[in-house]
């Protein structure tokens, strides 16, 4: 059996032609021009005033002035770079750059970062997510790297430095942005974007709970919701396996995969390798909430002893040890107290087909490290993307090794701290609304990056919080059954002769977003998306997802109806 996961989205739309949401780019015609005269400090001086940033800055300089001619797709702009400096002279500067269009049209959008930020986004440059750039459609287009380097992990012992990261950067970024485009077009854009993807999803998200008054329209994709949870995950799996008995190595994925395969994939009313039910399946593999109390049972090994722990086959057993450490990675993490906005519980993730995932998911370990049993004597101290910002976070030495933090130990009011300057959890998004702000989500089961489990619970907590018929006039939380990282995935039957397809790439369109936001065109709860090779599917709404209804192509959409039982 084979798992294959790809972005296909820029190839699957140019192939087709298909519009993922039938709105038509709108017009958008110049309201104010500039010229390559004005590109310059002379017009746009060289600095800003502290006070016209809403978050605390020390000062504002404005660096470097570069006019970029035409180029397809992107028009003649100006790019403005700069620098904020913090109040804690130990923090780093937060760097940043504004593109502004010589013909402009009245429009700004914020770019969200990827991975841990570092670098300024390609404000200028294609965005496949984005379907081209945001220049060519006139707008303004900004974003910063955050406040700190990429490459140095340093920054995340300095707290301004993580509260810049967390939240404190989108807004001084946003204010630097909206002066100098009322210096170059003598006006304030019209309508006010933030536009992200994994790292920047989360960004989207906390504006919309943070700055709820500075944007109109919000898209957050794939969001990193509970990110410091998420950067300790890897940790916590691995001290649960710090028992030689709990460690689930990468001999049992084809196993357990199977397994997940063999009691979900018929949920949604069809075995076609694609588990669309990601609500029952969530809960038939967690004890606490679903029917199945030993979910595990039909491939633990008999009499808790595995005959054969080299097997990497699909016919393979998993111990009782090993069982544990699935219930684990497939049930809410509870914390010993709760975190930022009365969390309780991180989501981990949630049954699909990829158990192996990059690092940071917590499914299997490729070796034994420090501190757990039967390490070698020359084991590496456990180490992944998240480990030096963990170590910095709730260490504060980076030499420490990631497997002695214990919940509910002396970093519990630390933990805290750091939930509050990360985590984009407030469900409460009533102020966004109120103002006519406008949130396209999008969430991925099958996705090990970002906690597919954790996104899910906050579009819960949202509803619980505002109520569905309020949900559904200012946002669409949608969700892309069986879809990776990148929103796209392929299907895993059982058979390894059967029919292996790509799933449609279910990524919501920008010009949705704004026909919704500039001319209160909303777009449906459940939109049809295609595939190069014209396979459609509903793109369904949390928690409901796509049942085959019995009878009709299975690869069409009409065959299909979004439910929720």
């Amino acid at each position: 059996m084979q798992t294959l996961f790809r972005n296909a989205l820029g190839a699957a739309v140019r192939a087709t032609g298909v519009t993922l949401l039938a709105f038509p780019a709108l017009a958008q015609d110049a309201t104010a021009t500039l010229t390559q005269d004005q590109c310059s400090a002379a017009t746009l001086a060289s600095g800003i005033d502290p006070d016209l940033i809403g978050e605390p800055v020390s000062g504002v300089r404005l660096t470097d002035f570069t006019w970029v001619e035409a180029s397809e797709p992107n028009p003649a702009y100006c790019r403005v770079e700069g620098a904020m400096a913090p109040i804690d002279p130990d923090a780093p500067d937060i760097l940043f750059a504004v593109a502004l269009p010589e013909a402009w049209s009245g429009r700004a959008a914020q770019i969200g970062g990827g991975g841990d930020n570092g670098v300024i986004p390609n404000i200028d440059q294609n965005a496949p997510r984005l379907r081209g750039t945001i220049l060519e459609r006139g707008w303004v287009a900004y974003g910063s790297d955050s406040g700190h380097a990429k490459d140095d992990p340093n920054w995340a012992l300095n707290d301004e430095a993580v509260a810049n990261f967390g939240f404190m950067q989108m807004k001084k970024t946003h204010d630097a942005a909206w002066e100098i485009i009322q210096r170059a077009y003598g006006a304030e854009p019209e309508y006010s974007y933030y536009l992200g993807n994994s790292q920047g999803g989360r960004e989207g998200l906390t504006v919309a709970q943070r700055y709820p008054d500075d944007y109109d329209g919000v898209m957050a994709q794939v969001p990193v919701i509970n990110f410091s949870t998420l950067q300790l995950s890897s940790a916590l799996r691995q001290i649960h396996e710090k028992p030689e008995a709990n460690w689930l190595p990468p001999a049992k994925v084809e196993v357990v995969r199977a397994e997940i395969m063999r009691q979900c994939d018929d949920m949604d009313g069809l075995t076609d390798g694609v588990i669309m039910n990601y609500m029952a399946c969530r809960a038939n593999f967690d004890p606490s909430v679903g029917e199945n109390s030993d979910p595990w049972a039909p491939i633990r090994c008999p009499d808790g002893v595995d005959p054969a722990p080299e097997d990497t086959s699909a016919d393979a057993c998993v111990t009782d040890g090993q069982i544990s450490t699935l219930v684990m990675a497939y049930t809410p993490y509870e914390f010993a107290t709760p975190l930022a906005n009365g969390t309780t519980s991180f989501g981990m993730w949630v049954p699909s087909v990829d158990v192996v995932g990059p690092p940071q998911a917590p499914h299997v370990s490729s070796e034994r490290y420090q501190g757990q049993e039967g390490a070698p004597a020359d084991a590496t101290v456990s180490s992944w993307a998240a480990s030096a910002k963990i170590l910095s976070y709730y260490f504060g030495d980076l030499s420490a090794n990631p497997l002695d933090y214990v919940e509910g130990g002396d970093m519990d009011a630390r933990r805290l701290e750091i939930s509050q300057m990360l985590d984009s959890t407030d469900p409460d998004l009533s102020a966004f609304a109120e103002k006519g702000g406008k949130l396209l989500s999008i969430s991925a089961t099958a996705d090990t990056r970002a906690s597919s489990g954790s996104q899910l619970d906050y579009y819960q907590a949202v509803i619980d919080e505002m109520g569905r018929e309020a949900v559904d006039e200012f946002a669409r939380l949608w969700i892309v059954p069986q879809g990776n990282h990148g929103q796209s995935g392929t299907s895993v039957p059982l058979d390894p002769e059967a029919e292996v397809f790509d799933l449609p790439n279910m990524m919501p369109r920008l010009d949705a977003l704004v026909a919704w936001v500039e001319e209160g065109r909303a777009p449906p709860m459940a939109p049809t998306v295609t595939n190069e090779t014209g396979r459609s599917v509903p793109l369904c709404s949390y928690p409901s997802y796509p049942h085959y209804d019995g009878s009709g192509p299975t690869d069409q959409a009409s065959s299909y109806s979004c439910r929720t039982n």
